[in-house]
């Protein structure tokens, strides 16, 4: 008999129930985190084996990142609509066919295609799951210490992923790097079926195709630009042609969407300071961090001529310091708010990223492995209080447009990241990857700290008395839309404030 449907309360589970739901969504957040960051230490042989260039093997990035930052809203709205789970299997069985068809892909351009149905499906996952965490976990202490250990999750994931690659790289070849997700995401879409309940928002959301396409065409236009720039030259006509079109996108997309009343971006989110710098936040941190790993893995393997696996040690003191400090900070979000654990990761990678604009051929293992566990300690510690925050104080029927929009920001930035800071780095150098790549990391180095200041900026700014006044501002918007609860018709607000209080 099928479960009815609900706005995603979930109110009656109980709480080992709660957590196994818990676990089947980071179980896929696992899978969907590791893919986004276990490809880039299998370049080098990619680039060996399909004869690619730099910027092909950004593309090989990108081309994930992109599909997925340019339909996370779409996904999260439509599950809003349709239900879920459903949406949550569908994205399971997308996902599978992707990294099979990645990993039997004959040349570069097939395997940038099966790439994109990879995104396709991986964006009807991660704002679904956390969509599903929000519903099911309707405390506010509670729900903060889930998305502590999502954010642990999310980040161990992306930290893990080299470590992972590297060995199976060594051990059978790069497309075992893709082929390892089919049978993860068929265990995952069975538990799925026996143990995720149903649910969807009570009052589901209009479709936007002119919003999505403006995103669509925003987006890719930009990534675009960037990634050819070098070879084509920052400033010629058509890279400055693309620039523009994608500028013109995003103002008409604001536009657009201020004059919808049920717009695939919610401007109105935007109004609450906490949630757009956490927006923020997530772009510059998520950019340090994909330029980080796309860097390292080029320098590791092309300069000082590691294999896959033990380039992919290096990581690990990186992996540790995320395992250990996402569930810190998703514990300091809920009892002390955002304030200090955005401040102290915006230290971290400002000083990770600082000491790293000095590498050489040559310099220490220790020094390499300091710079990247402090780093560590700033990717841990700054996703809990972004997610925390977009989420948040929304009623359930915005939940799946808000976790969707935190999460495009996080994609958004690893895809600039890869872009920008590849590009900057790759434009420098032609032909095989050596010696000279290292001096060409320095400015993208730079960049990287560049960015941790602005996280330790915006997170000071977005936690002042002011700010959360703005998001209790605006969580009051959408609470007047919502059908009156039992709980509200009684004078009591079902999205207390204390919650918004705690970021």
């Amino acid at each position: 008999m099928e479960e009815p449907q609900n706005d995603g309360s979930a109110a009656g589970l109980s709480r080992s129930r709660r957590l196994l739901v818990l676990g089947i969504c980071c179980f896929s957040l696992l899978m969907v985190g590791l893919d986004t960051t276990i490809v880039n230490v299998a370049l080098p042989s990619i680039r060996n084996d399909l004869h690619a260039s730099v910027s092909g093997l950004q593309w090989t990035i990108d081309a994930y990142t992109l599909v997925l930052a340019s339909l996370l809203m779409l996904a999260g709205s439509t599950a809003d609509r349709v239900g879920r789970k459903r949406i949550f299997r569908a994205g399971l069985v997308v996902f599978s066919l992707g990294s099979l068809l990645c990993g039997l892909a004959p040349n570069l351009e097939l395997l940038i295609a099966a790439r994109v149905l990879q995104a396709i499906g991986g964006s009807m996952l991660n704002p679904v799951a956390m969509s599903i965490i929000r519903n099911v976990f309707d405390d506010p202490r509670e729900r903060a210490q889930a998305i502590g250990a999502w954010g642990a999750v999310f980040g161990l994931s992306m930290a893990l992923g080299p470590v992972v690659g590297g060995a199976l790289v060594d051990a059978i070849s790069w497309r075992a790097v893709f082929f390892v997700n089919v049978p993860i995401g068929v265990l995952a879409l069975v538990l799925t079926t026996l143990y995720v309940p149903r649910s969807r928002a009570a009052r589901p959301r209009r479709l936007d195709p002119v919003g999505q396409a403006l995103v669509i065409f925003a987006l890719a236009s930009l990534t675009y630009a960037i990634i050819e720039a070098p070879r084509a030259g920052w400033t010629s006509a058509g890279t400055l042609g693309l620039f523009a079109f994608s500028l013109v996108c995003f103002v008409a997309l604001v536009l657009y969407e201020l004059r919808r009343r049920e717009p695939l971006l919610e401007i109105r989110f935007f109004r609450s300071v906490p949630f757009s710098g956490a927006s923020t936040i997530a772009v510059c941190a998520f950019a340090a961090q994909g330029g980080f790993l796309f860097l390292n893995t080029l320098y590791l393997q092309g300069v000082r001529h590691l294999s896959p696996f033990h380039a992919g040690l290096y990581t690990l003191p990186m992996a540790g310091m995320v395992l250990v400090f996402a569930p810190v900070s998703g514990r300091l979000v809920s009892r002390r708010g955002a304030r200090w654990p955005l401040t102290i990761a915006g230290i971290a990678l400002t000083v990770a990223s600082f000491m790293l604009t000095t590498i050489t051929p040559t310099t220490s293992s220790g020094y390499l492995l300091i710079a990247y566990f402090v780093f560590g300690i700033g990717a841990g510690l700054i996703n809990p209080p972004i997610t925390n925050t977009a989420v948040s104080g929304m009623p359930p029927s915005q939940a799946g447009v808000a976790a969707a929009i935190a999460s495009t920001s996080r994609q958004v930035g690893m895809t600039l990241g890869v872009a920008v800071i590849g590009a900057i780095a790759g434009g420098t150098i032609s032909g095989a990857i050596g010696p000279s790549f290292a001096a060409a990391t320095h400015a993208g180095w730079w960049i990287c700290a560049g960015l941790g200041v602005l996280c330790l900026v915006l997170g000071v700014l977005t936690t002042t008395a002011w700010a959360e006044e703005t998001a209790r501002q605006t969580a009051d918007l959408f609470s007047d839309e919502e059908p009156q609860s039992a709980e509200s018709q009684r004078g009591r607000s079902p999205y207390p404030q204390r919650e918004l209080a705690h970021r």
